[in-house]
């Protein structure tokens, strides 16, 4: 049952990838972003490192793709803040990693968290403006 609902899942979000603006994509990246980390924050809690690992290699690359799609040339100093703010929050992460810090994980979900809100701010008719800038 639950191998069927991941597969469910997985074709869903293919779905809804292959149909989506890049402003949807990055906010599907932000949310899976943040889903990993609360997966993450759960196994260092649980002692579960196995998982620990998993979730938050998973989202390290979910960072490093938000980072990889931010327009350097184009995003000026926005794209550059950008840039250092993902850098602090694979800092965390990656701390977290190494110590077992739950904290460290919060630490990154607010600056994360943080974004996705600003992300989600953007009034539609500029959703163009983000796909090119960012």
């Amino acid at each position: 049952m639950r191998s069927s609902l991941q597969s469910y899942r997985k074709v869903s979000i293919d779905s809804e990838i292959a149909v989506a603006s890049p402003h949807r994509i990055i906010q599907m990246m932000f949310a899976g972003g943040l889903e990993r980390l609360a997966q993450s924050r759960y196994a260092i809690e649980n002692g579960d490192m196995i998982n620990k690992g998993l979730f938050i290699g998973k989202a390290i690359g979910i960072i490093n793709g938000l980072n990889s799609s931010l327009n350097m040339d184009e995003g000026g100093e926005i794209a550059g803040n950008l840039s250092k703010l993902y850098d602090f929050i694979i800092l965390k992460v990656t701390e977290a990693n190494l110590r077992n810090d739950a904290q460290a994980i919060d630490d990154a979900v607010s600056v994360l968290r943080t974004l996705k809100e600003g992300w989600d701010a953007i009034p539609q008719d500029k959703h163009h403006i983000t796909s090119e800038a960012s």
